[in-house]
């Protein structure tokens, strides 16, 4: 290649690579970082910083702490009187789950009980119809063998002897009645069976919808008894031993007002059948609360309550809340022993009174039967089993065990 070739391929190599060289010393990205930066240092120092900056920091410790606060709290109550008042609500929830077992419990018995009689009644009845059947079977063989009463006292109706056929004449007529009863009883006992087999049936589904429900409620109790085991496995005894301090203030507290009113002022005695339920009660202090339970070992409230009074020989409903809606209402003022003190605004706990301001009573599950304050528990009302009865005009308690009075009244005292 020539000299001049050569400088002629270099210059335009040359001027190819010129026009880049601009774009490489002067980029384009320089003005938009200048237009950018007057927006920052507008806005300000503690702006950028504040877009930048994590929310607990920006708020402050303070703020941080409280955002988190309402989670520590939602774990647990943190004082005393909280966890004093979630073991009373855990204890009347699941006091009024076992009354609801209770009351599935009795409805289902007495279910059982129409069941076995429909069930007798329906089996009876299907034999009765077993022999109309076979009645009605015979007379319409022996139609159509032409060996009925008809043709005979046809034959006998022509005779020449006026009598005798007169004779014939009842005879047929009774022949008659007998096959009118005899389909008229198997019509009513093909209908009868019918009403009963429905009837049966009816009876045999409520009984299984009795039966869930009271799993339902079973379960209930269940789930509270465990949340407040929960509770207590959780605590100190230092804490144990505030809760029944607190609970006895309280108590207290509650009872002084009771007795200042002089509602239960002056002497009273029981009917007779009062102190037989009232000497029962007695006798059962010191035995376990057993949700569900009446008696002879164990007792719920109302398990208790009935089984004295039965033992009075008084039939009484079974839980709490029937004892309260059908018994004759007393108030405080007339209240005598014997008598049954309701607590709660659903009737879901019950206590037999002993006089002088103080029950006898189930109090909770991990309790016993003991001796209370009347009022240990927020009061209803009371009732009278017996109405009628006279009040004794002499009368000695019975007797009581010591540390009959031991215990807490809320049922979570283990002793």
């Amino acid at each position: 290649m020539s000299g001049r070739l050569l400088r002629a391929v270099c210059a335009a190599a040359l001027l190819a690579a010129l026009p880049a060289a601009p774009a490489v010393a002067a980029p384009e990205p320089e003005p938009a970082e200048s237009s950018t930066a007057p927006e920052a240092e507008a806005a300000g120092p503690e702006t950028a910083e504040s877009s930048t900056a994590p929310d607990p920091e920006a708020a402050g410790p303070e703020t941080a702490e409280s955002s988190t606060a309402p989670e520590a709290e939602s774990a647990g109550p943190a004082t005393v009187p909280e966890l004093l008042g979630q073991l009373r609500t855990l204890y009347q929830q699941a006091e009024e789950a076992t009354e609801t077992y209770n009351a599935t419990e009795e409805e289902r018995k007495a279910l059982a009980a129409e069941t076995k009689r429909l069930t007798g009644d329906l089996a009876r009845t299907r034999d009765s119809l077993a022999r109309a059947r076979a009645d009605a079977g015979r007379l319409a063989r022996a139609q159509y063998q032409g060996r009925t009463d008809f043709s005979s006292a046809l034959r006998l109706l022509l005779a020449r002897d006026p009598d005798h056929a007169l004779d014939q004449h009842q005879v047929l007529r009774r022949a008659a009645r007998e096959r009118s009863a005899t389909v008229a009883r198997l019509e009513k006992g093909e209908k009868r069976a019918d009403r009963l087999a429905t009837a049966s049936r009816k009876a045999l589904d409520r009984e299984q919808t009795l039966a869930e429900k009271q799993k339902e409620a079973r379960d209930r109790v269940t789930a509270r008894l465990k949340e407040v085991e929960e509770t207590l496995a959780a605590l100190s005894d230092e804490e144990v031993e505030e809760l029944t301090a607190l609970e006895e203030a309280e108590t207290a507290d509650a009872q002084r007002e009771l007795l200042a009113t002089g509602e239960l002022e002056g002497a009273r005695t029981p009917s007779e059948p009062g102190g037989e339920a009232l000497a029962y009660a007695a006798e059962q202090i010191g035995k376990p609360y057993v949700w569900g339970a009446e008696g002879p070992e164990s007792f719920d409230c109302s398990g208790l309550t009935s089984r004295a009074w039965a033992r009075a020989g008084r039939s009484i409903p079974r839980t709490s809340q029937e004892q309260w809606r059908t018994l004759p209402k007393v108030p405080l003022r007339a209240l005598r022993p014997g008598d049954l003190v309701v607590y709660f605004p659903k009737a879901t706990h019950v206590a037999i009174y002993l006089g002088d301001g103080l029950v006898i009573q189930a109090p909770r599950p991990g309790a016993r039967v003991k001796v209370s304050p009347i009022a240990a528990n927020p009061l209803l009302g009371a009732v009278r089993p017996d109405p009628a009865a006279r009040p004794l005009r002499s009368y000695t308690p019975p007797p009581l065990p010591t540390g009959a009075a031991g215990g807490s009244d809320e049922g979570y005292d283990e002793g």
